[in-house]
């Protein structure tokens, strides 16, 4: 067994042990309750707790099998992002054959790209060639009508849902670390600690929250967002192990990374207030959809990655 497979078990024993800790803190709560009634918040923060067992060994199975299990999951993730995301945009007849380009070729293509080590083709692909081609094959179809909205609300969705989720598995191919292997770790830290800090965002700004970011938007509050960060800067020390980044990189990247998600999920809380509704789908208990789930990520990986390249590339 090598060591970056004995790393990833640690880490998924690790993850599951903050789990199991986060999970009794909400049973002690529900225990103070008053018998037959019921705190809305914690309930969602329980339902929360048990979609993230499943999460955890899903992403920790990725990352063993190495960077294929990694590439497969994120595309699925992006196929399934992006499927939620045009579902609630404006589209028209003539969007049909620019719509399938974008997933049965776009979609792809930008994951070959990461997988073959392009940087410099995934890092132009969408934003570049993506965005100017498709809006071409729409506009050949000759409806005008609703066309820069649906052009855009198109290519917003590859930006979000594709490039930027492409981004978690490209940290791969970075090369900062001694064993190529190891690069996969990386990606195990980078969605421990926003994911991790998100839900203590959710608990905290809840149970001491008093002052909202945005209120027209989101619940989230100044004072959650705080406890949010310091918990992923926390979470970023206990696993500085796996990274190459030392103690207070890590430390500043967990924080960076968690900052940038949280702000990242309000711009989703703002486009879910136009669509009119509450979630994006139903497909993760408590949680959503995948674009739900993945808000913060998606925000976080290109900043997160572009940092590591950065300073450490």
């Amino acid at each position: 067994m090598s060591n970056t497979t004995v790393d990833i078990l640690l880490l998924a024993f690790g993850s599951f042990g903050i789990l199991i800790a986060l999970t009794f803190l909400g049973e002690v709560l529900r225990a103070r309750q008053e018998p037959g009634t019921q705190n809305p918040v914690l309930e969602t923060y329980m339902t929360r707790i048990q979609s993230w067992w499943g999460m955890v060994a899903f992403v920790g199975t990725a990352l063993l099998v190495g960077k294929l299990g990694v590439m497969v999951l994120f595309a699925f993730c992006s196929f399934a992002a992006l499927r939620e995301f045009l579902t609630l945009t404006t589209k028209a007849q003539a969007d049909h054959i620019s719509l399938a380009l974008a997933f049965f070729v776009v979609l792809p293509l930008q994951y070959v790209f990461v997988g073959m080590g392009w940087t410099g083709m995934y890092t132009v692909f969408i934003p570049v060639y993506a965005f100017l081609l498709l809006p071409i094959v729409s506009a050949l179809r000759g409806n005008s009508e609703k066309f820069l909205i649906r052009v855009a609300e198109t290519q917003w969705g590859l930006m979000i849902a594709v490039f930027c989720v492409s981004h978690v598995p490209a940290l791969i191919n970075l090369g900062i670390t001694a064993n190529s292997d190891r690069a996969v770790l990386m990606i195990g830290f980078l969605v421990m600690v926003v994911q991790f800090g998100d839900l203590l965002e959710y608990f905290f700004g809840r149970r001491i929250g008093r002052h909202k970011i945005a209120a027209g938007l989101s619940p989230k509050t100044w004072e959650g967002v705080t406890c949010g960060v310091l918990a992923a800067m926390l979470t970023g020390a206990l696993l500085s192990w796996i990274t190459p980044f030392g103690l207070f990189g890590a430390v500043a990247l967990a924080g960076a990374a968690s900052l940038v998600g949280m702000l990242g999920s309000l711009v989703f809380a703002a486009i879910k207030r136009d669509r009119g509704v509450k979630d994006w789908s139903h497909l993760i208990p408590g949680q959503g959809g995948f674009v739900d789930q993945l808000d913060s990520v998606i925000f976080a990986a290109p900043i997160f990655y572009h940092l590591v390249r950065f300073f450490y590339g």
